[in-house]
């Protein structure tokens, strides 16, 4: 539908208002015509009666029903073609009116929304206002919230110490000895002291298994990536000592070393830390040391727990299990879907 003009709607309503009152007052054209043709019938009829020859004509005519209908007859019809046309007249001229009406109601109903619209504006611009004001104290939250969770210099991951002692064993490796080849076999114990990391500078019993491990090989790769990650996590707050995971049981964890994967082993990423999940998720996309040491570790912890297993008790399990290189392998095993 086309909208017309609203001055032009105007304008156009009030000259047919005008004719049409104009029309209404007067004689109009269909009436003079039907005047003009009743008089000439009229006459018509009268010369024919006057003009006629005397005995001949409407002169003899009986005056009857039918000569009543033969003269009236042509008059009614007049008249009744005229109330016709009239009536059609009417008829336009009303519906004209009643467009008039309608395109009225649209040009009023147009400036009102236009006019609403026009006294919306000033409230739609505040509640913007007022959204970018909470987005930017969300963003502000945020950021001081990420700020909290920064890396704390009087607690580190482990003690300086054990960090040492891992680093300056990683030159060794490097060169290769077979002194691991006469010395004696790691005893559990101690490989799974060795994996929580020494509590504080002066443990002596958690050097002493730290030490052990290093001499190991393949304990020691485990130990080295484990350093590396919880050093890592550290920086954005993130310590192992915090994290309360749900402990899975040691029959999940003996699925999980057979190739087991998916739901049945899904409670081996008990960590519940939201905080934690989503910083650590946030590292992983964004840093790709973080991540590539990430996925270092992870493979490193399957490859040894797949040997650990098959020699380990249930409580060794257990125990293992309550490290804090397993409390990583939890974090970083439900980010990066290990469990899926």
């Amino acid at each position: 539908m086309t909208l017309k003009d609203p001055s032009k709607s105007a304008s156009s309503s009030s000259g047919l208002g005008s004719a049409t009152g104009q029309g209404d007052a007067g004689i109009g054209s269909a009436e003079t015509i039907a005047i003009v043709l009743s008089v000439l019938w009229l006459l018509v009829v009268l010369a024919l009666y006057v003009l006629a020859p005397e005995g001949r004509g409407i002169t003899h005519w009986t005056p009857s029903l039918l000569t009543a209908l033969a003269i009236a007859l042509p008059l009614v019809m007049i008249w009744v073609g005229t109330s016709a046309l009239r009536s059609a007249r009417v008829m336009r001229e009303e519906s004209q009116r009643l467009q008039s009406a309608i395109d009225n109601l649209r040009h009023s109903y147009l400036t009102h929304s236009q006019q609403n619209a026009a006294a919306s504006e000033p409230s739609v611009s505040k509640k913007l206002e007022e959204i970018a004001e909470a987005t930017r104290k969300t963003e502000s939250a945020i950021a001081t919230f990420q700020s909290s969770r920064s890396v704390n210099p009087t607690r580190p991951a482990i003690p300086a110490e054990a960090k040492e002692l891992a680093q300056a064993d990683q030159g060794s490796l490097a060169l290769g000895t077979t002194a691991e080849d006469i010395a004696p076999p790691l005893a559990s114990d101690q490989f799974i002291r060795a994996l929580n990391f020494p509590e504080t500078a002066e443990d002596e019993e958690g050097f002493a298994a730290l030490r052990a491990a290093l001499k190991d090989r393949k304990a020691a790769k485990v130990v080295q990536a484990a350093q590396d990650v919880l050093t890592l996590l550290s920086q954005d707050g993130i310590y192992m000592d915090d994290l309360r995971p749900d402990m899975a049981r040691p029959e999940v964890w003996r699925q999980f070393a057979q190739g087991t994967r998916g739901r049945e082993v899904a409670t081996l990423g008990g960590v519940r830390d939201r905080t934690s999940l989503a910083l650590t998720a946030a590292r992983m996309k964004q840093d790709p040391i973080f991540r590539d040491a990430a996925h270092h570790f992870l493979r490193c912890f399957d490859q040894m727990f797949t040997g650990f297993e098959t020699e380990a008790s249930d409580g060794e399990i257990t125990a293992l299990g309550s490290t804090r290189t397993a409390r990583a392998f939890m974090l970083l095993g439900r980010v990066a879907g290990t469990f899926d």
